[in-house]
């Protein structure tokens, strides 16, 4: 089958083997933060991406564009044509629209075709805050991942996501819950879960079995990379089931000309340790 034509999980799986990774390069483009070389280009956060992308896909599961570093600066056009690439050059490498959308019905229709008709991704992240009908409208789109805001790496994620809700359970597992058994029938959610809160990855995937987890945190954020994959690993299926994230320590290794091969010396020495834990 063509790559093209295969589920966001179907991709996924095909990753995590062909590739032997479960990292996920994320593109987060500051331009205080892009080499020299390219400060002040017309297409310098695309040239940024694009040559960061090149350098490691060879050892990724996924990327992950984070829309709100496009937008910022005007530069849409340009995330436009990094997924074009991307697509186009790796199609058996899933592309995650970071956006964390989360709206009432009508908008999230809007915000879908946004997502996958427009940027063209695989997948996207959402906010579950206002309910299901919020994110029904990405699942209306077949095959198309939609990766639901559980339990995030932040300080402030506790503010709402540890509060106990009558069940005596707090939100976050009460909202894993809702996605693995009421809101999945279609099979194309997924939850992200921050590596910064191992004994949480491992009882969210005590109650959601074998789905995908998108789980940042490692890097720059500091999450530790054996606690994670031993929390969200999946009994009897080693090296799958998690696209682990990593940005900033990938994207900004090197200030220099040489930064995309900084890039791949970290994105090569990350994926090995993934590896490693995974075993």
């Amino acid at each position: 089958m063509n790559s093209r034509s295969n589920t966001f999980n179907q991709q996924l799986q095909s990753a995590w083997a062909s590739q032997g990774s479960m990292l996920c390069v994320g593109f987060d483009p500051d331009p205080k933060r892009l080499p020299q070389c390219l400060q002040g280009k017309p297409e310098g956060i695309f040239e940024f991406c694009r040559d960061i992308a090149d350098a490691t896909a060879d050892l990724v599961c996924a990327f992950k564009p984070q829309f709100a570093y496009f937008a910022s600066q005007r530069a849409e056009a340009q995330l436009e044509k990094l997924i074009r690439h991307l697509k186009d050059k790796y199609p058996h490498i899933p592309v995650i629209l970071d956006s964390k959308r989360g709206d009432i019905g009508s908008t999230a229709d809007h915000y879908a075709l946004e997502a996958f008709e427009r940027y063209g991704a695989d997948a996207v992240t959402v906010n579950p805050y206002m309910g299901f009908d919020t994110i029904e409208p990405y699942l209306k789109h077949a095959g198309k991942g939609v990766i639901v805001l559980c339990r995030t790496s932040n300080p402030g994620g506790s503010d709402l996501q540890f509060l106990n809700i009558a069940s005596g359970e707090p939100l976050y597992l009460h909202v894993a819950k809702l996605a693995a058994q009421k809101w999945n029938g279609s099979g194309q959610i997924s939850l992200v879960v921050g590596a910064t809160y191992p004994e949480e990855i491992a009882k969210v995937r005590a109650i959601v079995g074998d789905m995908p987890l998108l789980i940042p945190g490692i890097g720059a954020q500091g999450g530790d990379i054996d606690a994670t994959v031993n929390a969200g690993r999946i009994a009897g299926a080693p090296g799958t089931g998690m696209i682990i994230n990593s940005s900033r320590a990938i994207l900004y290794a090197s200030t220099g000309n040489d930064f995309a091969q900084a890039a791949r010396v970290v994105a090569q020495t990350t994926r090995d340790a993934l590896r490693a834990a995974a075993k």
